[in-house]
């Protein structure tokens, strides 16, 4: 018995790595792609590893040719930790009130919020258009960072997170003195951070590949995030594929070091909300 599932257990980790190998070769052939000539981007079989290399030439002319990547680099990075950090505050006060603070219509309210998540964000575009250039927030990255400073996906995660801590912990704390910032603070953030931390690579990783809102509430160009950045070069240089390859390899770069320094935290979060479950 114990044989057959070693067997299982080998042939399983086979497919799997397998299926791993097949989904970063997209990645490995872009990042192979642009560190080559142009003529030999296509040839076929593919060279993955370049016999003509032209990196530097590639890379120097996304930085610094006609697109300035390193303010795009700087309006990302800006732009996206700061919804970052928004959005998880405002998550995980509203999370810790639907969950541990009793107030009459708390579910009633909570399910109005959960409403909200059905409703599909392109059809709100129009009203927040006009509401932004009405108050003075369109053209801005701060009208950018609070547009996706507010999440009801957030604000449910780390709600059924909350509700795991015993109820017991919190009357005890509140017995010694405590108040609701107080046990929020010192007891329920240090017991969910795993779940902050899913919460906000996934946030980081959204806002950061973020097109569509970017698009329509900036203008100016000083202003454009990476992803517009990218589209910019994309019109012109479209048809040179090594150069569009070392534009998407920069453009992708902090999403892997972000998730490679919190994967650990992701798996733990994952793990502890199945637990939960």
């Amino acid at each position: 018995m114990t044989a057959k599932l070693d067997i299982r257990k080998w042939i399983v980790t086979f497919i799997m790595i397998l299926m791993g190998i097949a989904f970063l070769m997209p990645f490995l052939w872009m990042i192979s792609a642009s560190f080559k000539v142009e003529k030999d981007v296509l040839t076929f079989p593919i060279q993955w590893i370049p016999q003509n290399w032209n990196a530097i030439e590639n890379y120097k002319e996304v930085w610094t040719g006609s697109m300035p990547f390193l303010l795009l680099y700087w309006n990302s990075i800006k732009v996206t930790v700061l919804t970052t950090l928004v959005s998880c505050t405002i998550s995980c006060l509203a999370a810790y009130g639907f969950a541990k603070i009793n107030f009459k219509g708390r579910n009633f309210l909570f399910l109005i919020v959960l409403a909200t998540f059905m409703i599909p964000p392109q059809t709100l575009l129009v009203t927040q258009f006009l509401l932004y250039r009405w108050v003075g927030l369109y053209d801005t990255h701060t009208g950018l960072i609070l547009l996706n400073s507010f999440s009801v996906f957030g604000t449910f995660m780390l709600r059924q997170f909350y509700l795991g801590i015993s109820n017991e912990i919190i009357e005890s704390a509140r017995m010694d003195g405590a108040g609701h910032f107080r046990i929020f603070t010192s007891i329920a953030l240090p017991l969910v951070r795993p779940a902050i931390a899913t919460y906000a690579i996934l946030r980081f990783i959204w806002t950061w590949n973020d097109f569509q809102n970017p698009l329509i509430f900036l203008r100016s160009k000083e202003l454009y995030t990476i992803q517009l950045g990218v589209q910019s070069f994309s019109d012109q240089h479209g048809s040179v594929y090594s150069l569009m390859m070392a534009a998407s390899v920069s453009a992708i770069v902090p999403l892997l070091i972000i998730f490679i320094i919190g994967q650990k935290n992701v798996i733990e979060g994952i793990q502890l909300g199945g637990v939960k479950g």
